[in-house]
């Protein structure tokens, strides 16, 4: 009984806490790229404020860019959604067979280009 237990608590675990953290992190207006940003880049290397408060402001910077908010806030969440949060549940993605009907299916699809330009741009074939 115990060993089924662990079996289901760790599989309610792996799927449940990425969804958990993302939203925890969304209440503050971050995803985990700019969270792990922010927390790797400030750290205390020489032990001297001024260059601890350098580093800090910078860590900030780049957290803030990639934060849900900011300017590269879509790099942000789509690298915390795709990227770690697939990589923390050992998810490898598509497998080649479905991306390569993903692809193929994108082909026939219009582009926006084209649908906005009629085709006069150069989109169509």
């Amino acid at each position: 009984m115990t060993e089924w237990t662990k079996k289901k608590y760790n599989e309610a675990y792996t799927d449940y806490m990425p969804w958990i953290e993302d939203k925890v992190l969304g209440y503050w207006g971050e995803n985990k790229t700019s969270y792990t940003a922010k927390e790797k880049l400030n750290t205390d290397v020489t032990g001297d404020k001024n260059v601890q408060a350098i580093q800090g402001g910078i860590a900030e910077g780049v957290g803030g860019q990639l934060s849900s908010g900011g300017l590269l806030g879509g790099v942000g969440d789509m690298t915390s959604k795709e990227g770690v949060n697939r990589a923390e549940r050992g998810d490898p993605g598509l497998d080649p067979k479905e991306l390569e009907k993903l692809n193929a299916q994108k082909k026939k699809e219009k582009g926006w280009t084209e649908t906005l330009s009629m085709g006069y741009l150069g989109g169509s074939k």
